[in-house]
């Protein structure tokens, strides 16, 4: 293809992509590539912009066109595409279909190749984050699950609940059976002790027997002293 087929190339290349199109020389052309994503998060980065430079050589398309992909400048990053990394792979899918097209004009080719493997390595590691979080979502609920509906019931963790509560069962049988005990032994104890009534009542006893010793010393002197007078 000679100089007239190459501008009967750009010139087909205008009408496709009359805004996306500029023709630097007969030689050199750059192709603006929006890419389109499709997302309904209103946070979503905004989709990235590439730009195929084309530039012709004198085989083309014997021969593929020299090829290098760049960005506007001061365009923002984006989260699933770095040129920094990527454009190596970008550039060895390119020159994979040029090699396929050699003989044809294949700008318009190249072009489409590049937004699709572009777009499809922004949906595939979108897709990847997206898996990795929803299992952390999911193993977040399981978690709050657990902690709600509590630890699933075993034969295996029934029986072990079950000796623990026979043993806290145990446990507690002894304890009431010796604080009983202690307290059987307090109460024989306080038995052996008069009570405050039992000893008022011991008292008033002792106090009637001293009155009935008393008087009976009383006549005793009385009969003396009637003695004493007869006498």
């Amino acid at each position: 293809m000679g100089a007239e087929e190459q501008a009967e190339e750009i010139e087909v290349l205008s009408a496709i992509y009359p805004d996306e199109l500029q023709v630097i020389s007969p030689t050199d052309i750059r192709i603006t590539i929006p890419l389109e994503l499709s997302s309904s998060s209103e946070d979503a980065p905004e989709a990235p912009i590439l730009i195929l430079n084309i530039h012709y050589t004198p085989l083309y398309p014997t021969t593929a066109p020299d090829i290098d992909i760049t960005s506007p400048p001061n365009a923002p990053k984006h989260t699933f595409l770095s040129l920094l990394t990527d454009k190596p792979l970008l550039l060895s899918t390119l020159s994979t279909t040029a090699s396929s097209n050699l003989g044809d004009a294949m700008v318009f080719t190249l072009a489409s190749t590049l937004k699709e493997t572009a777009e499809t390595l922004i949906l595939t590691r979108s897709q990847e984050l997206q898996q990795i979080q929803d299992l952390e979502a999911a193993r977040e609920e399981e978690e709050e699950n657990r902690k709600f509906h509590g630890t699933q019931v075993t034969r295996a963790s029934f029986v072990e609940w079950w000796r623990g509560f026979r043993e806290e069962v145990e446990e507690e049988k002894r304890r009431v059976e010796a604080e009983r005990e202690v307290l059987e032994k307090k109460g024989r104890k306080e038995e052996r002790k008069l009570t405050g009534r039992e000893l008022w009542e011991r008292g008033l006893a002792r106090a009637g027997a001293e009155e009935e010793e008393g008087d009976v010393g009383v006549d005793a002197l009385e009969g003396v002293e009637r003695l004493k007078v007869e006498a």
